[in-house]
């Protein structure tokens, strides 16, 4: 059930994992913790009625018939789990707070263990920006990259073909649904000889919201993020500012500024992307980076570090009063309880299974 790199996961481990994960209200992070706190998620399953009615609210896990239902769907489509401790995880993805604990994956896991860089741009691009991104894309796998996108229309798509097959791309729906439509036979083509990426259970059809954490998967693989080109609102941006966040550089094709299309990437560069005008100055960017990029378009670290020992051996902190609706930092919960990381995040784990509390980006925590 589990793939190529089982690794020690026992079947019925590897089953509680995946009911784990589609159990309500848990995502990465609570994901995380309940591992550390309970040291298996077969004990964390057993443990989350009751972090729930502490948390305010009765709490039911996803019934494993459901769980059985999907194993069977990633069967049929000839797809396999990768798990989050699995040796064959993406090495670059895996640090991240809001890493996938578990992927769903078709061709040749191999493709993410090359170094990789990410290029995605605008779906209604320019004539020459797809032929650039496909240049681009050619000549970074031509030099041992791994060229990994979102499958999407224009830039996306571009990339994809110029890399073939050295290529990832990662999906926001179910490993069974191509989306777009139009991307049907790109996809099978890349799940066959490159590698497809879901985090997302069969049969699941893109939303709005999941487009954004297919974005920090892309960002997330990759040394670097290029931006072909883009506008000043639009999803690839969202991308670059993931990858700064992470620590991963940034990078961005300038353009006219006549041309509303460019107006992301210049935007980016002014910020502190690194201009780039051909692939080989992509090549030497990452060919180099060792941990600190060049770039300068990133956020700050968040402060609030503990470790699975800590998380073990924590009370929950008693801060549920001092959340409201407006998002606050949970640096910020840590400096006004007087309470330590772990207490504090285990009391935000509680909220988070009672479907009380609301992550959003940075850090920073809200109530529903």
């Amino acid at each position: 059930m589990t793939g190529a790199a089982t690794s020690a996961l026992s079947q019925d481990e590897a089953f509680a994992r995946i009911r784990l994960l589609r159990s309500p209200n848990i995502g990465p992070v609570s994901y995380a913790m309940l591992l550390q706190r309970f040291g298996s998620a077969g004990k964390a399953l057993e443990a989350v009625p009751d972090l729930g009615r502490r948390g305010g609210r009765q709490y039911r896990a996803t019934a494993a018939e459901t769980v059985e239902r999907e194993v069977e769907a990633v069967r049929k489509a000839g797809a396999k789990y990768l798990f989050h401790d699995q040796p064959d995880y993406p090495a670059l993805l895996g640090p991240l707070d809001s890493a996938p604990p578990i992927l769903i994956w078709r061709g040749d896991l191999a493709l993410a263990a090359r170094p990789c860089v990410a290029m995605v741009g605008a779906r209604n691009a320019s004539a020459a920006a797809v032929k650039l991104a496909r240049d681009f894309a050619s000549g970074l796998a031509e030099a041992g990259f791994t060229v990994v996108s979102g499958l999407a229309r224009g830039i996306d798509g571009a990339a994809h073909e110029g890399a073939f097959p050295h290529t990832v791309g990662v999906i926001a729906s179910g490993i069974d649904i191509a989306y777009p439509p139009q991307h049907a036979e790109l996809q099978e083509r890349i799940a066959s000889e490159g590698l497809l990426l879901a985090e997302q259970p069969p049969g699941t059809e893109p939303r709005g919201s999941h487009f954004p954490s297919r974005n920090r998967i892309i960002a997330g693989l990759a040394g670097g993020t290029l931006v072909v080109e883009a506008a000043v609102k639009s999803g690839s941006l969202i991308t670059a500012r993931l990858a700064g966040e992470a620590g991963r550089e940034v990078m961005a094709i300038p353009g006219s500024p006549l041309e509303p299309r460019s107006h992301g990437c210049n935007h980016l560069i002014r910020e502190g992307a690194v201009l780039v005008q051909e692939p080989g100055e992509v090549v030497e960017l990452l060919s180099t980076f060792a941990g600190e990029p060049r770039s300068t378009f990133r956020e700050p670290a968040n402060g609030f570090d503990y470790t699975p020992e800590d998380i073990a051996a924590a009370e929950p902190a008693d801060i549920a009063a001092r959340l409201t609706t407006a998002p606050v930092g949970i640096d910020e919960l840590i400096r006004q309880s007087g309470e330590s990381a772990a207490a504090v995040q285990l009391a935000l784990l509680e909220l988070e299974i009672a479907g009380r509390l609301q992550r959003h980006a940075g850090g920073r925590v809200s109530v529903r």
